[in-house]
């Protein structure tokens, strides 16, 4: 197997060589840019599987960059790279086709497993096609089984099949609240309700996680799949 081409795009030299660091030890083949044109350029010459892409760019944003990768080489994989304070755009950049997000600051072992992950994610999709909804279905099973780490590589790979259906970013929403990440968690939630303001699930778990008392069901779509949690995180199954 040819090894994996990955992209690092930061305007931070820190963060590039961080990261080059953390990656080669993986035995990827890695390439860095300080921006978004120089990111294009490389594109343009050779096949690149993976970019992680900054969102704070000087010239072209990390968005627009995004847009250009999933029109002109729409089997690159996308990270965003993301401040904890711009998480909104990292949530608007996975509709826009980005297939998951890292917060700074990261450690080497977060960078080392999303990388693996994500790769391992695109293999497993080429040669098990699986539709939308059956994607969201194995999520609500794997929470239920309170396989989480399976769950969050499921609900991902949805997002990736349809980023316009507000069910995923729900979902995505719960397995973030379970884990104890609020803020987070109530970003996909709004993410949710900006595709579909109806969408009633994603309105009780807003509600819940911006009240006084956040302890409630998570609401997955199905009531028989609801989750109970504490302020610690899963606290039992309640059906």
């Amino acid at each position: 197997m040819n090894k994996q081409s990955i992209l690092v795009v930061d305007d931070e030299k820190n963060i590039r060589l961080t990261m080059m660091q953390a990656l080669e030890t993986l035995s990827f083949n890695i390439t860095t840019a300080v921006n978004g044109e120089e990111a294009l350029q490389i594109l343009k010459e050779r096949p690149v599987d993976l970019v992680f892409l900054d969102l704070k760019l000087p010239g072209m944003n990390g968005m627009e960059v995004l847009q250009q990768i999933k029109s002109n080489w729409p089997n690159t994989r996308t990270i965003i790279i993301t401040a904890h304070a711009t998480v909104e755009h990292a949530v608007e950049a996975m509709k826009y086709g980005a297939v998951d997000f890292i917060q700074k600051p990261f450690s080497i072992k977060e960078i080392r497993e999303l990388a693996t992950s994500v790769i391992n994610r695109q293999v497993t999709n080429e040669s098990n096609t699986v539709d939308y909804p059956s994607l969201i279905s194995i999520t609500r099973q794997k929470i239920n089984e309170h396989n989480f780490i399976e769950a969050n590589e499921t609900i991902k790979a949805a997002i990736a099949a349809n980023p316009n259906d507000p069910e995923a970013y729900n979902l995505l929403g719960a397995l973030l609240e379970i884990k104890g990440d609020w803020l987070t968690a109530q970003k996909f939630y709004r993410a949710a309700l900006d595709l579909d303001p109806t969408y009633k699930p994603a309105t009780i778990n807003l509600e819940r996680t911006t009240s006084w008392n956040r302890n409630g069901q998570v609401n997955l779509g199905t009531e028989n799949y609801a989750i109970t949690t504490s302020e610690n995180g899963t606290d039992k199954d309640k059906k």
